[in-house]
């Protein structure tokens, strides 16, 4: 955890508004992963900090990876460009997936030529693949229950189990090979028995392939949804590794391979956010601040993934409620309306933590307020 009087330090230096992520909190974060699910090989999900500096420690600390288009693909396969081809080859088969089920012609037709594993869920993109990436491998994505997740995904993505067979099978059919079955609980998970209820799922599924003919998947993608420690009220993972290790170990035989696409949970407390007031009002009784900081840049997260951000001042003293707005012109940049700070003054910091996740990573420039600057620690 970076202290304060750092964060005051490194804003003084770079300015505000400030984004600061601490690499030795991304290896905790991994080598904790790997500690609880000794069984499941990590695939970092590039789309929750797409950040190529995150990618390297990550790669050097051994991660695989998912990514969801081929800007992200090329993030991560710049760590291996300098390979031998063949040896290039073999660690993009083993350590990337590309999974987004649905993925334009011209993204198929550039992956091709790398061969990867790639997720589907409907006919249409099988006969896709078929023609513009015959030389990818297959994973069926499928849907499951996405009940008390904070970002549910269930209604955008996933075959249901009464059609999946039917499309392994079509998938087999036109030559391509299905490696096995993916599926995601949704993002920021605290119902842990999504999981449960997936793995059966899944589990049923292998068996209909198996009695129905098909006896080529041997690997088990149990998505996202880890959930970040954001509060107290977080069950922490190893609370939920036990429950999945369990049901892996009660459900699939050992020679499945096992992978999981944690994104959120290895980012989201490595990162800070650090910004300057720059205007105080009192409307209708309460002490308004606006901060050089907002939705539509760090706290994006606010909007397009019902996260909260507590403000945090790096001075004591008695409270009060206040609220907290962007820098924009809109008044749908509003931070939070709720917040117990001191009595601030302009020009003064404050900061945010666990923000490390789908925040920078969606950031815009909106009325011409560029995203934070990127400073990174401990690398």
């Amino acid at each position: 955890m970076i202290a304060k009087a750092r964060l005051q330090q490194l804003a003084e230096k770079h300015g505000t508004p400030l984004f600061v992520i601490d690499h030795d909190e991304l290896r905790k974060n991994y080598r904790d992963f790997r500690k609880h699910l000794p069984r499941v090989q990590v695939y970092f999900a590039v789309k929750a900090n797409a950040d190529p500096a995150i990618v390297r420690t990550l790669f050097r600390e051994g991660a695989s990876f998912d990514v969801a288009s081929m800007p992200e693909f090329m993030i991560v396969h710049e760590n291996i460009r300098h390979w031998p081809a063949k040896k290039r080859q073999d660690w993009i088969w083993d350590k990337i997936i590309y999974a987004n089920p649905t993925k334009p012609t011209e993204t198929l037709e550039k992956l091709n030529r790398y061969k990867p594993l790639v997720t589907f869920d409907n006919r249409e993109e099988i006969f896709k693949i078929k023609k513009h990436a015959p030389d990818a491998g297959l994973a069926l994505r499928l849907k499951v229950p996405n009940t008390g997740a904070m970002v549910e995904l269930s209604s955008k993505f996933g075959a249901t189990p009464g059609e999946a067979v039917d499309l392994i099978l079509e998938a087999d059919r036109q030559g391509l090979v299905v490696e096995g079955i993916s599926f995601h609980v949704g993002s920021q998970t605290t119902n842990f028995e999504n999981y449960v209820q997936a793995l059966s799922l899944t589990a049923a599924i292998f068996q209909e392939a198996q009695d129905r003919g098909y006896h080529k998947m041997n690997l088990l993608d149990i998505g996202g949804g880890f959930p970040a420690p954001y509060d107290s009220t977080v069950r922490p993972l190893k609370e939920l590794a036990k429950i999945i290790n369990t049901e892996i170990d009660r459900l699939f035989p050992k020679n499945i391979q096992v992978l999981a696409e944690p994104g959120r949970f290895l980012v989201a407390s490595a990162g800070y956010a650090v910004s300057k007031i720059i205007g105080k009002a009192v409307r209708d009784g309460k002490t308004s601040y606006y901060i050089n900081d907002g939705v539509y840049h760090t706290y994006s997260g606010v909007i397009f993934d019902h996260c909260k951000y507590p403000i945090r001042s790096f001075k004591k003293g008695p409270t009060s409620l206040c609220s907290v707005f962007g820098p924009t012109c809109d008044a749908l940049d509003v931070v939070s309306m709720a917040e117990n700070l001191p009595d601030l003054q302009r020009d003064e910091f404050v900061y945010s933590t666990n923000i490390g996740a789908y925040s920078h990573a969606s950031a815009t420039w909106f009325n011409g307020f560029p995203p934070a600057t990127v400073v990174h620690v401990n690398r």
